[in-house]
């Protein structure tokens, strides 16, 4: 089967929709400030102190905000459907899903896992499990409140997918950086610098890929908002060349624990794919 691109954070259908959109917003539900450090897994934050939901998705550009401790936020595409090379290469996930547990007030584990994945490329099909990856988001500022954050997210990613599938058998892995700014006329801007460790394309070494973003978001009406996003990703060693993308969607907040989404990207170099589409929901608990 063809390599398909993906980089490692979009495996989690992930980037940060609520989190390029609430930038500067996240101060606890208007309450006065207090230590937040306090709370963890076994002793949650209580409700009224809870931050505004904020995903991981649908964008690339991940949230630089975690899940507030001892809290649970599920994420996931319904579907996402990729075609490249003209309709050569269709590739379909569904419900691929994000786990996230929050464990202290500015870090959160996340489980990311692919339960459906289906590939097709000329004469080639391949169905099946995907990719699974462990993540770990921690917030150095800006988490309740302020017009900036920044948060680190190391991950790992493990060589789950059906024997189908042409994927390394070896782990993958890197380093997520997200950052989110409140811009004038209540716009607001995400930034995410990538860096992974990834197998080449021969699966016989390691070579480093850095995949970098940019999106723009801002409210439409009521609970509706919308985002524009560029994707970028470069391969230092396998020479396919500079691959660029660009994407927009709409994120609908249906409550302050539910949140609906659809997107799509389109390949603007000739190694990006031609199109990706996707729609999905987030919930918290």
């Amino acid at each position: 089967m063809r390599r398909r691109f993906w980089s490692m954070a979009v495996v989690a259908a992930a980037a940060a929709g609520a989190g390029v959109f609430g930038a500067g917003a996240n101060v606890a539900h208007g309450q006065d400030r207090v230590d937040k450090s306090q709370f963890n897994l076994f002793n949650p934050t209580p409700e009224a102190l809870m931050r505004e939901m904020s995903t991981d998705r649908p964008d690339t550009t991940e949230s630089a905000y975690t899940v507030d401790a001892g809290h649970v936020q599920v994420e996931a595409s319904f579907f996402d459907y990729t075609r490249s090379d003209g309709g050569d290469f269709e590739a379909w996930s569904v419900l691929p899903t994000n786990l996230k547990l929050g464990l202290t007030n500015n870090m959160d584990l996340q489980f990311v896992f692919e339960p459906y994945v289906s590939e097709e490329f000329e004469d080639d099909e391949a169905s099946g499990f995907g990719v699974t990856q462990m993540r770990l988001k921690v917030n150095l500022w800006g988490n309740d409140g302020g017009d900036t954050a920044l948060a680190i997210m190391p991950f790992v990613q493990f060589p789950t997918s059906d024997d189908d599938f042409d994927a390394t058998d070896h782990l993958e892995g890197g380093v997520i950086v997200p950052f989110a700014m409140a811009l004038p006329n209540e716009w607001s801007l995400g930034l995410m610098a990538e860096f992974d460790a990834v197998r080449d394309g021969e699966d016989d070494g390691y070579e480093l890929q850095f995949v970098h973003t940019a999106a723009l978001g801002h409210d439409i009406v009521g609970d509706l908002a919308g985002y524009i996003e560029y994707i970028g990703v470069t391969d230092t060693e396998d020479g396919t060349g500079y691959v660029s993308l660009i994407g927009g969607g709409l994120t609908y907040g249906v409550n302050e624990d539910v949140q609906l989404d659809c997107g799509v990207n389109f390949g603007l170099s000739d190694e990006a794919d031609d199109f990706n589409v996707f729609a999905g929901i987030s919930v918290r608990r």
